[in-house]
């Protein structure tokens, strides 16, 4: 057989270490995805906590009541929708769901059962 009809191919070794190298790319890359897609989550739900708090806040100015009114005047149908203060409920991205809390109290998300998505006030 002549060299110049012979077939070209990779070589096992050759595969091996692309398969490597893509498998390195990977493990750098992957968990600096999920960090960036959890820090933006995270500013999603605070971003959207701070609008809640608002909303309370502006709830109770236009009603003047007490800092101390408890929680369960701020239902959803005062706080959200074409009556309330937002036009929608906020939907937290992890899935969690939003708790006004009493009047003198910052709103939190029980985010993925942790509650680590906090509303500081600022």
């Amino acid at each position: 057989m002549d060299r110049s009809t012979k077939c070209r191919a990779f070589t096992l070794v050759e595969i091996m270490i692309a398969i490597l190298i893509i498998g390195i790319l990977l493990g750098i890359a992957i968990p600096n995805y999920v960090t960036a897609r959890e820090q933006s989550r995270k500013k999603s739900c605070v971003e959207n906590l701070r609008r809640v708090d608002y909303a309370k806040d502006a709830y109770l100015m236009d009603k003047n009541l007490p800092g101390s009114t408890p929680s369960s005047a701020f239902t959803d149908t005062v706080l959200y929708g074409t009556g309330g203060y937002l036009s929608a409920k906020p939907q937290c991205p992890g899935g969690g769901s939003y708790t006004p809390n009493n009047g003198d109290q910052l709103p939190t998300c029980d985010y993925r059962g942790g509650g680590v998505h906090v509303y500081d006030g600022s």
